[in-house]
């Protein structure tokens, strides 16, 4: 039973682990492919710039998230988890600063879409 016992957590710590790289890179893809767009919007002067760059921003961090709190399911030590604990806050707070820049700047392009009528 014991030896089940071991086989199962092996699976599943596999499982997470593999899990987890995926939206790491999820994140890594959606945060360079926002980057290339803002790039192209820069290069031709459009405003939205600001408000994608952080849209992306915000995405990409949600994945990172994501696959920090997936892997507080195979941690052993308090130490790691005060760690992964402080990683999870830390992106938090960025991601809430985020989505209030966002909305303010959805604000300012509301207010000039106004102001060219």
């Amino acid at each position: 039973m014991h030896s089940i016992i071991n086989i199962l957590e092996l699976i599943l710590t596999n499982i997470v682990e593999i899990c987890t790289i995926l939206l790491e890179l999820f994140g890594v893809v959606i945060l360079v492919f926002t980057a290339i767009k803002c790039f192209l919007y820069w290069i031709k002067h459009d405003t939205r710039i600001r408000l994608e760059l952080a849209q992306g921003i915000a995405l990409s961090l949600e994945f990172k998230m994501g696959s920090e709190v997936l892997r507080t399911v195979i941690v052993r030590e308090w130490g790691e988890l005060g760690i992964l604990g402080v990683i999870i806050l830390l992106r938090s707070i960025l991601t809430f600063l985020i989505h209030w820049e966002i909305k303010h700047e959805e604000k300012a392009l509301a207010l000039d879409k106004k102001k060219k009528e």
